[in-house]
């Protein structure tokens, strides 16, 4: 998890211009200067930068650029983590085959959520059929159940009417 304000990010906007060259990708940039608040989205993207770096156990140096690491926004508009470099092979070390990234943001403050996921943590497709198959037998040993429960009901009604008729 990572947070930034945002008046920080747009202080760093107007004093250093540069700042966004060497920080973010053309990608990067070109979805912020389409915004209405571009520092918002700005600053959200660098506490993902930020928030990204904490799940891999590392930070920027040792290797690890300030463009090895970048947000990317699917069709959908759900926002996912780009890696390059040094980034991506800490990442291909630890197994990690996708990174859950959430960005979201208040008037003041920007906050992103990034989670490593590896195939150890990863549930497998074995595992979801089998649990799917079992809650199939689950509902279907349910609604034998229910038929038998109805079925000896329904005895039971029958009995209890011939039984009045009689008398």
């Amino acid at each position: 998890v990572d947070m930034l304000e945002i008046a920080r990010m747009q202080r760093v906007l107007d004093t250093n211009p540069r700042f966004i060259e060497r920080v973010f990708t053309p990608e990067e940039r070109a979805y912020c200067a389409r915004c209405t608040r571009p520092a918002e989205h700005y600053a959200a993207r660098f506490a993902a930068h930020e928030a990204i770096l904490k799940a891999l156990g590392c930070g920027f140096g040792n290797g690890v650029g300030l463009l090895d690491v970048s947000v990317g926004r699917g069709e959908n508009g759900r926002p996912f983590a780009i890696l390059t470099g040094r980034a991506a092979e800490i990442a291909a070390d630890q197994g990690v085959r996708e990174i859950a990234l959430s960005l979201s943001h208040t008037h003041d403050v920007a906050v992103a959520n990034a989670v490593c996921v590896t195939d150890g943590v990863r549930p497998k497709q074995d595992e979801k059929a089998d649990a799917a198959s079992e809650l199939a037998a689950s509902f279907k040993e349910a609604r034998s159940v229910i038929d038998e429960l109805e079925r000896l009901q329904s005895k039971h009604i029958v009995q209890e009417t011939q039984s009045s008729q009689e008398v």
